[in-house]
């Protein structure tokens, strides 16, 4: 199928031409049209040729007809004209009547002949075609049909042309081809030569077509001018799914930029309410703002260039985001600047950046960000290597409402960076220094001091700083509530002992310690220096002994909550004078790993009791046995809240006076890992506390059986989460679950009980629609069939399997 243009570039249309006046419509000619309408304008060339005189000018100039001597096939056939020519002239020749009714002939001059024909065939956009190049060529000397049909073929002239920016037929394959449609008429117009045996490529055809088909030929410039007035947010998104360079451009486009009428979204005005004050209103127009814009998450191989680009261009209409989150980037195709520098373009609204895992971004994206997005608020920067000082100075000058600054292993980012954070963002809330191995005392310094008025939380870990970091933090840190320091391996007992006596750190609630020099006398100073801490968290202090914990805790008037973890140098004795020295808001103990819990044998006439713990959490520590958890259950009878999770060496004869002399019942409580543990702990447990248990973990107590489900069916009232995984409960413990009048399970794990089968299957279903969370992980003699089963008819419930 071959289609025409008309001349001012629209289509033909149900393979006729229009009339003048008619709108041109698009026309699709089959080749069998097309070659008896070449034969048509050959026929009338070749009368053309006869009339105007140009055969006898050619017989002038070649009178052989260029077969020699004898004057050969050329010159036979003139003799036979010249001779008839007479009786012809007497003929009256037939106008051809061509579609549409219209005819072209006549006899007459050639400039006569071709401005009339011309005028008549005005409306037929290949005749019309044909008869601008036959002026042409005419005016110019052209002597040969083949001079007219290269006029024909190349005619490019002016701004009615077929096909705008190039002649119709371009180059000799495409004119061969053209020409074809008419093969018996070219021997008319050339002399027969011999048949060429080389052939164009068909990808130079190709690419030609496409070349003058396709928008791609106009230069960056006039593509960016006419992306940026298209008109509405679904149009912007199908206009940048036809190629990478549309997307490209229009996320180069600032929403800014876009018209005034897009750039607003439609959303309905309320009227204020006048009992409300202009600051609050203003508050709430703001927050109503934060929540129309969207979020976006890009992890592993989505975050790419490409989906930044149409994130910014699909956003860019209704204020852009107001959250990115980048967690990693593709092994092949890497966030860059660019990717960056689109959405901050389309972005201007954006509050939050966060980025992990970015190498490729550099200084020049951050800078591009600092520049479009004022508004930013928090920013999160995490094993980006590339992105050095001067991205975050510029940040720092560009973005005064930057509240939160999180920067980890970012190796090029020094003290430069944070002193200018410290001068330019008075409302920096939280700051959280990561591994960077050029930020010093000078950099941490600048920064908390500048900051004094506004900064609540500090975190400072894996820092080359030292004592002097600590003096400044005690001494500027009036509004911070919140400090970790961590791993600071060049920190000694004296800068936490100058911390606490330097009287700065009045509002302090949280305090975690880790992997540092803190002593015995410097957790003592800390504590004196901090009247409202609350809570209290000290990791791997290995210098840390009983008599410290001691003081630490007699110190602390306000704390609430102690949690230890790898304090190897304290024991039992001094973990129970420490509790029974808390004051009576002491509510929580937590111990992980703290290898120096040892059993030891208590005298009940020494033994106080602390009244206010009610949770106790002591995990993993082998030294934990029987004895200690008696000493402890005596000492702290109203606990509420029990997690013993992996004490290997608690039995039912440990846990039994617990549970018997709890004052208060129990909600919460894990055994997880305490292999050693029977049903008769269970089922005391679920007969004392099942009208208060609302979470019980059993998963890995392989000696708890279908006993221990039998008392919980029938005790335990509120019963929320169930967790009995890799215990030794059979399809008889899952059918006394299944029909207890009592029991409102929400969560129930069956994971790794090898003695679940698919009998249990209809009894599950049979819990009613209260379950809404089931595991039957690793449970080998369950099929996948009655599993599939199970989750059809147990629709509303996520079944892990």
């Amino acid at each position: 199928m071959v289609r025409f243009m008309h001349p001012r570039g629209r289509h033909l249309k149900n393979g006729t031409f229009p009339c003048p006046g008619e709108s041109p419509r698009r026309a699709i000619i089959t080749c069998s049209k097309l070659r008896a309408l070449m034969g048509d304008l050959f026929g009338w060339l070749s009368r053309f040729k006869s009339e105007s005189g140009w055969a006898s000018q050619r017989r002038k100039k070649n009178p052989a007809g260029g077969c020699g001597e004898g004057g050969g096939v050329g010159h036979r056939k003139r003799r036979r004209a010249e001779e008839g020519g007479e009786e012809e002239s007497k003929r009256v020749k037939k106008p051809r009547r061509f579609a549409g009714g219209r005819t072209l002939g006549g006899a007459g001059y050639p400039r006569e002949l071709l401005a009339s024909a011309a005028a008549d065939t005005s409306g037929f956009p290949i005749f019309d075609l044909f008869f601008r190049a036959l002026v042409r060529r005419h005016r110019c000397g052209a002597r040969s049909s083949g001079h007219i049909m290269a006029a024909l073929i190349n005619c490019g002239g002016g701004d009615d042309d077929v096909c705008h920016g190039g002649p119709l037929c371009s180059n000799l394959a495409e004119s061969s081809f053209f020409l074809s449609l008419a093969p018996h008429a070219g021997d008319m117009y050339w002399p027969r030569l011999k048949k060429t045996r080389v052939s164009v490529p068909p990808s130079i055809v190709e690419d030609d077509q496409e070349q003058r088909c396709s928008m791609d030929a106009l230069p960056d410039e006039c593509l960016f001018e006419i992306l940026r007035r298209v008109d509405g947010r679904r149009e912007r998104s199908i206009s940048a799914c036809v190629s990478k360079r549309w997307l490209t451009l229009l996320s180069n486009i600032c929403s800014s930029e876009f018209p005034a009428s897009c750039r607003t979204k439609g959303v309905e005005k309320h009227l204020p309410d006048l009992n409300e004050s202009a600051q609050d209103v203003e508050e709430q127009t703001a927050a109503d703002q934060i929540a129309e814009c969207p979020r976006r998450c890009l992890e592993g191989k989505e975050a790419t260039d490409v989906r930044l680009a149409a994130i910014a261009v699909s956003t860019g209409s209704c204020g852009g985001l107001s959250e990115l989150l980048v967690r990693g980037s593709n092994t092949v195709r890497q966030v860059t600047d660019v990717g960056l520098a689109a959405i901050a373009r389309g972005s201007p609204s954006l509050r939050v950046l966060s980025m992990w895992g970015c190498p490729s971004i550099s200084d020049e994206g951050l800078i591009q960000i600092a520049s479009n997005c004022p508004l930013l608020e928090k920013l999160d920067l995490s094993k980006c290597s590339s992105i050095s000082d001067r991205g975050i100075i510029a940040v720092a000058n560009k973005c005064p409402n930057l509240s939160y600054l999180l920067i980890e292993s970012c190796q090029k980012i020094g003290n430069k960076g944070l002193q200018a954070i410290g001068h330019c963002c008075p409302n920096l809330k939280s700051i959280s220094i990561v591994d960077s191995a050029l930020v010093g005392d000078l950099g941490v310094a600048s920064l908390v001091s500048s900051a004094s008025s506004s900064i609540q939380k500090i975190k400072l870990q894996r820092l080359n700083v030292t004592d002097a970091s600590l003096a400044v933090v005690g001494l500027h840190g009036r509004t911070v509530t919140d400090l970790v320091i961590s791993s600071l391996q060049n920190v000694t007992e004296r800068g936490f002992w100058v911390m606490g006596f330097a009287g700065g750190l009045q509002k302090l609630n949280s305090l975690t310690i880790t992997s540092c020099g803190v002593t015995d006398l410097s957790l003592e100073a800390v504590a004196k220096g901090c009247p409202h801490l609350k809570q209290a968290c000290l990791r791997r202090c290995f210098y840390l002994s009983d008599a410290g914990l001691k003081a630490f805790a007699a110190a602390a008037g306000a704390l609430e909550s102690l949690q230890l973890e790898e304090c190897n140098r304290i024991t039992l004795n001094g973990l129970v004078a420490a509790v029974l020295n808390c004051s009576g808001k002491f509510r929580a103990l937590t111990l992980t790993r703290c290898m120096g819990i040892r059993d030891v044998n208590s005298d009940s006439e020494l033994v106080s009791s602390c009244l206010s713990l009610r949770s106790l959490s002591i995990r993993q520590c082998p030294g934990f046995g029987d004895s200690s958890l008696a000493m402890v259950g005596k000492i702290c009878p109203q606990l509420q809240h029990i997690d013993l999770g992996g004490l290997v060496g608690v039995t039912d004869r440990g846990l039994l006076p617990v549970i018997e002399d709890s004052n208060l019942e129990l909600v919460k409580v894990n055994l997880s890992g305490c292999i050693n543990l029977t049903d008769a702990s269970v089922s005391a447990l679920a007969r004392q506390h099942g009208g208060s248990l609302q979470v019980l973990n059993l998963e890995g107590c392989g000696k708890v059986t279908d006993v221990s489900l039998l008392t919980v069916a029938e005790y335990c009232m509120q019963l929320e989460d169930l967790d009995v995984s890799r215990s030794s409960v059979t399809d008889n413990g899952v059918a006394a679950l299944a029909t207890s009048m009592v029991l409102n399970l929400q969560v129930l794990s069956l994971s790794g009980c090898s003695k679940i089968s698919t009998r249990s299957l209809p009894h599950l279903s049979n819990l009613g629609q209260s379950l809404v969370g089931l595991s039957l992980q690793q449970c080998s003699s369950i099929s996948s069939h009655a599993m599939a089963s199970l989750q059809n008819k147990m629709w509303w419930c996520d079944i892990l399997s």
